[in-house]
């Protein structure tokens, strides 16, 4: 059976020409702006900052507070936003994001920092639920 005839019995048509409309689309020359004066374009940029700045949970808080690890030297965040960067450019989940002598658990996904492991707590430590390892 040929493609005609199929298309035959199926009452349908092969079209042989391109359908020509009249219809322009319309493009604005000046870009719309919300309430706030933004544009759209001005607004994804702002979010997609926002997300790069990793968060930390409460636990991880606590934690940086109880081991007295401190994220504003040796430009530690910078790098950790870094980290966290590279692990989403390999489509990871859950990452061990590894600067200096300091360990981070990050979900990637929500990037946020679940909790933090000093030098003196890393020994005979076991991470779980992590698929994949960064070292910044």
């Amino acid at each position: 059976m040929l493609l005609n005839e199929f298309l035959q019995a199926r009452n349908q048509s092969i079209i042989s020409q391109p359908v020509e409309t009249n219809v322009k689309p319309q493009i604005d020359s000046e870009p719309k702006v919300n309430a706030e004066g933004k544009s759209f374009a001005d607004e994804l940029k702002e979010a997609i900052a926002g997300k790069c700045q990793v968060q930390f949970s409460n636990h991880a808080i606590k934690r940086l507070e109880s081991r007295e690890i401190d994220v504003t030297e040796n430009d530690t965040l910078e790098r950790l936003n870094k980290g966290v960067e590279l692990a989403a450019q390999k489509g990871c989940g859950q990452s061990l994001i590894l600067i200096d002598s300091t360990a981070y658990i990050v979900s990637v996904a929500n990037n946020k920092v679940i909790t933090t492991v000093s030098q003196a707590d890393l020994k005979q430590n076991v991470f779980t639920n992590i698929d994949s390892t960064v070292i910044v």
